[in-house]
């Protein structure tokens, strides 16, 4: 990353990107900043004539994304921050128990709708995970960020 310059910055804060995948390569918080970390979200229910905890309540792995980063959005809104003050983000899938595949390419199409948009480019450093279960049976997806604020305000 020693050459790489910064893709753009958030005041202080540099993003370094070196790939067209829209994730950062590593970004650089400086002094100051204060540190949000919070909990894993899932998909809200949108279904709610589908049975409890059902994949049917919660939708396909690209709404189930979307979903949770809304939720996310919310969240980070009621605090006064955007998703352009996410750093970092941890994604964990699983598989569609009906096809037993992990749909990584519907969690991307969720998370273009809010990271490496002309309204919102800052790009969160981000690994996804494959696990074996979540919590609730019905999720496909849970997603935790850590977000920063600068210190002025």
């Amino acid at each position: 990353m020693g050459s790489a310059a910064p893709a753009y910055a958030q005041s202080d804060i540099i993003r370094y990107n070196e790939a067209t995948f829209p994730i950062a390569s590593a970004i650089e918080v400086p002094a100051g900043y204060s540190t949000i970390y919070l909990s894993g979200m899932g998909a809200p229910v949108i279904n709610p004539q589908a049975p409890a905890k059902s994949l049917e309540a919660y939708g396909n792995m690209a709404a189930q994304t979307e979903g949770s980063l809304k939720r996310i959005e919310e969240t980070l809104k009621g605090m006064g921050l955007t998703m352009g003050n996410i750093v970092q983000m941890h994604i964990f899938m699983v598989a569609d128990a009906q096809t037993k595949k992990l749909d990584f390419a519907g969690m991307m199409d969720g998370y273009k709708k809010f990271f490496g948009t002309k309204a919102q480019p800052n790009l969160p450093v981000r690994s996804a995970f494959a696990v074996a279960q979540l919590a609730n049976p019905g999720w496909l997806i849970e997603i935790e960020v850590v977000a920063v604020r600068p210190a002025h305000h």
